[in-house]
């Protein structure tokens, strides 16, 4: 179990960063103390900031021979508490934001090597600026660092295409609980010797290990691209419709992404310059883009051509086909502040799940029947990645009720979901991670066998518990 540091650990700590490296005033530690959610306050007497993976090292030697408890730290934009220390104040915060280097890029390679604390962004540009693409986007990519979406195994919006965040890596530089450094940054795409060692870490929320630097997998830059909103009557449709668009269309279909009327609404009622799809009033929407390198695929005739064959068949009532990158921005606006939107409407209730793609209509209907029934207090807002089965089925408080007695439903809404993701044969947590928020759901769902694999890794690789305890994993 950790310790609460001695005076003289926090100067040795101090010591080890060196002057400007390290935070302890109230108002400097202040916002590593609560989520992004707003979920959860911690409190902390040190907040470490340093620039190399060898004082990363020295710290973890530190805090390791005085078995002092570290939270890894990244761009806090965690929904699962994953990186809020917490509340007993022995705790010491290690932020990631100043190893914010781009060490290299392989154009040639189609690779790039980036430390942790460098933002998805800045990632993104590095990339384009070697005329080549890293994939992952996310809503939050201008603060989530690449420590970060690692540790948390970060999705987003192309996972149709391009995979999760663990497709995206080809090594990883990994400090141990002891100090020890993992050197394993070879951009390669064939590696046979021994176990995946890397594949450990992504996922594992700091559990394992600190993260410090990435070989990322890069792709060529899209040359042309076909974006449209689409109407259609039921999500059996939006099914139905991706399985015609992956035989016509093959990998090029990057994005599609479900959103129901009510969620539409809320966006264009809260959120200013999203496209509005008034003209054609519809229960659900489908935002779909091709993208190709090829800059003579013509990809917005041929997105054109197959709605049109599927509203034919009776597949599709409308669709909205972006005419400027200005009005594809205009669509992805619209998906992408739904978040906000909800934030705007009043409290929500969040889940973040996952089921087999076929499986998604009925999660959906039993969901939405679970929903009204115990918590007619507010109003079904399930929306999202329905190329891969992950969808945010949230709940958001109808205007006029008691937010009190609406949050208080959260525990047995969330009982409720789980049990059902589960009989559909999906998962508690398809994006965001167990962090703090699911750790204890996740003890008592997870097979045993499998939960057991895990705490040996734990204890093999950190034996005095002291990487952000209580995260992911609860005590054994």
């Amino acid at each position: 179990m950790p310790h609460r540091p001695s005076s003289a650990t926090l100067a040795e700590l101090k010591g080890a960063v060196g002057a400007g490296g390290w935070l302890e005033s109230t108002a400097d530690v202040a916002p590593y103390l609560i989520d992004f959610r707003r979920l959860y306050s911690g409190s902390t007497p040190l907040v470490l900031l340093p620039r190399a993976t060898e004082e990363v090292a020295r710290l973890l030697r530190i805090c390791n021979r005085d078995e002092i408890a570290v939270v890894p730290h990244g761009g806090n934009t965690s929904y699962c508490g994953g990186a809020t220390p917490d509340e007993t104040g022995s705790q010491v915060v290690i932020s990631l934001q100043r190893l914010n280097k781009v060490r290299r890029v392989d154009a040639v390679d189609y690779s790039m090597v980036v430390e942790a604390g460098v933002t998805l962004a800045a990632a993104q540009e590095a990339a384009r600026g070697a005329d080549r693409l890293f994939p992952l986007s996310l809503g939050s990519e201008g603060t989530a660092q690449i420590g970060g979406n690692l540790s948390t195994n970060a999705g987003g919006t192309a996972v149709l295409r391009y995979g999760m965040m663990r497709d995206l890596i080809l090594g990883l530089e990994v400090v141990l609980a002891d100090g020890r450094v993992v050197a394993g940054l070879k951009c390669l795409r064939k590696d046979n010797t021994g176990y995946d060692v890397k594949s450990l870490f992504v996922g594992a929320e700091g559990t394992l290990g600190i993260i410090t630097a990435a070989a990322l997998k890069l792709f060529p830059l899209p040359a042309d691209s076909a974006t449209a909103l689409i109407g259609i009557d039921s999500p059996r449709q939006a099914l139905a419709l991706l399985a015609h668009m992956r035989t016509a269309a093959g990998d090029q279909i990057t994005t599609f992404e479900l959103m129901p009327r009510f969620a539409v609404e809320l966006t264009v009622k809260h959120v200013p310059g999203v496209a509005d799809p008034s003209s054609f009033s519809c229960p659900w929407y489908l935002l779909v883009e091709l993208t190709s390198p090829n800059p003579k695929q013509n990809l917005d005739q041929l997105l054109s051509a197959e709605l049109q064959e599927a509203a034919e068949r009776g597949g599709v009532r409308d669709a909205m086909l972006a005419a400027s990158t200005a009005q594809a921005q205009a669509m992805w606006k619209l998906r992408e502040s739904i978040p906000e939107a909800q934030r705007r409407q009043g409290a929500s209730l969040k889940h973040d799940v996952s089921v087999p793609v076929s499986q998604i209509p009925t999660l959906i209907d039993q969901g939405s029947a679970l929903m009204e029934r115990l918590a007619p207090d507010g109003d079904v807002v399930a929306y999202g990645h329905a190329g891969d089965g992950n969808l945010h089925f949230n709940l958001s408080q109808k205007p006029g009720t008691d937010v009190g007695g609406f949050l208080a439903r959260a525990h047995a809404l969330e009982d409720a979901m789980f049990d059902l993701v589960e009989s559909l044969g999906g998962s508690i947590s398809a994006e965001h991670g167990i962090g703090r928020l699911k750790a204890r759901e996740f003890a008592q769902r997870a097979d045993p066998t499998e939960l057991a694999v895990m705490h040996s890794l734990k204890m093999a690789l950190d034996p005095k518990g002291i990487l952000n305890p209580g995260k992911v994993l609860c005590a054994s």
